[in-house]
């Protein structure tokens, strides 16, 4: 119920934000005490001052201050983690003591909701394609890696061609080339570590067949067995990238990638001789990674989901596809002299979401997130805004619901209720006659 003030008329006037500013709130936890104040957010009126004549304005003064001593409870932005919101409710003590019910209905009310309540924890994340890998060309040490030119080790070898920081490559488009020869990017997850040729077998064979049968060569089955059939398709294939036709392929003649990449950083450029970094790349779809506090480690299982907000409040769904292991982050910790003892206290938990819907990043490429854990969920409870608790004289807490008298008068009277989860501004409430759909008074 509204707290009122009587004006110069002698009527009541409800409270202004100027004057609720004047007196603030002691600070109190869930189901601790109420803190106690001067003032009071919805104040029961109190009749017999309303009904009586000012005698003096210095006693109606007194008067008044006496019967404005008030309870008001808050809700701790320190707990906000369980709470999701500070608020404030209160009710006159003097008064409502001797009766449970106010004179008059609240000014303003909600109804009672039944729905399923979660409380989160929110955590820092960061926007963006994941961490660089690199792509290393073979051809001066014949061995193979991320990447490489054919003939490995050959004099007079040069790169000729790079891509541009940025560029997206897919299957069989060039990642760089070596004399106008192109290297070109593969999917999967084995790299050619050793010549292929007819007679070999195993998975990397199979994974050969399946690019080259992707990119509309045949005449030969996927399977693990480099066939006569798999050694003309190679030769056409070598063909189009311009390389020497040997049926063979050597380890460096093509880059593997789990999918398409993007390209993060230029290591080389043309003319450059051949051998080393050439460039470093990410995944083409944009992520988000977080390095978690070990103590939210239940919070996060593979596959489930997880709510992203966007620097311009936005929101995205994410979806856990990665749980690395916890290690300690020594980056900016004083690792070294004077710096024992902290690398415990700085142990992360590395965690990688996948947005499937990509065009809800806007045109954010890289950026910090908050992400949004689900905690707790309790399904079908009664649930009120935390703005709706009312402090009990002696401790605990009730909700004014509003009445109606047998001369059809209206008033208010205070039920007691017991609190639960609290989460997004919201209270689970339990207690004797509180019913769904019911009106109960909150502040104006």
């Amino acid at each position: 119920m509204a707290r009122r003030r009587h004006d110069d008329s002698g009527r009541r006037r409800p409270v202004t934000t100027q004057d609720e500013t004047e007196h603030l709130p002691a600070v109190v936890e869930p189901g601790g005490a109420p803190a106690v104040a001067n003032e009071a957010e919805r104040t029961p009126a109190v009749a017999e001052e309303a009904a009586q004549p000012a005698v003096g304005e210095a006693r109606d003064r007194r008067k008044r201050r006496t019967r404005r001593t008030a309870f008001i409870v808050v809700i701790a932005t320190a707990v906000a983690a369980a709470a999701g919101v500070a608020a404030t409710g209160a009710f006159s003590g003097d008064d409502a003591a001797a009766s449970p019910t106010a004179p008059d209905r609240p000014v303003a009310t909600t109804k009672v909701q039944r729905i399923t309540l979660t409380s989160t924890e929110t955590v820092d994340g960061t926007l963006g394609h994941g961490e660089p890998t690199a792509v290393t060309d073979a051809s001066a040490s014949g061995q193979s890696g991320q990447g490489g030119g054919s003939q490995a080790g050959a004099d007079g070898e040069f790169i000729t061609w790079v891509p541009g920081e940025g560029d997206t490559l897919e299957r069989g488009d060039t990642v760089y080339r070596v004399n106008e020869r192109k290297v070109p990017l593969l999917y999967g997850s084995i790299p050619f570590y050793r010549t292929l040729e007819p007679g070999i077998e195993g998975a990397d064979v199979r994974m050969l067949e399946r690019n080259l049968a992707d990119l509309g060569y045949d005449g030969f089955d996927v399977d693990d067995e480099y066939t006569s059939g798999t050694a003309q398709a190679v030769e056409e294939w070598q063909d189009d990238l311009g390389a020497e036709e040997t049926g063979t392929v050597r380890p460096g003649d093509a880059v593997v990638a789990p999918g398409a990449r993007r390209v993060a950083e230029l290591k080389t450029s043309p003319g450059a001789v051949v051998g080393g970094e050439v460039l470093t790349w990410t995944g083409t779809e944009r992520i988000v990674s977080m390095d978690l506090d070990p103590q939210h480690e239940d919070l996060v299982k593979e596959g489930s989901k997880a709510t992203v907000r966007l620097p311009d409040g936005s929101t995205v769904v994410g979806e856990v596809t990665d749980i690395g292991t916890a290690g300690n982050d020594t980056a900016g910790s004083g690792a070294g002299a004077g710096g024992e003892g902290q690398g415990a206290d700085e142990a992360t938990l590395p965690v990688q979401l996948k947005i499937k819907d990509q065009k809800k990043l806007g045109r954010y490429q890289a950026a910090s997130v908050d992400v949004i854990l689900e905690a707790d969920s309790r399904r079908d409870v009664l649930a009120v805004p935390v703005n709706a608790l009312m402090a009990r004289p002696g401790g605990g807490y009730a909700l004014e619901v509003p009445t109606a008298g047998d001369g059809g008068d209206s008033g208010s009277e205070l039920v007691p209720v017991e609190l639960g989860m609290f989460a997004n501004g919201l209270v689970e409430v339990k207690g004797s006659g509180i019913k769904e759909g019911m009106n109960v008074g909150v502040p104006k």
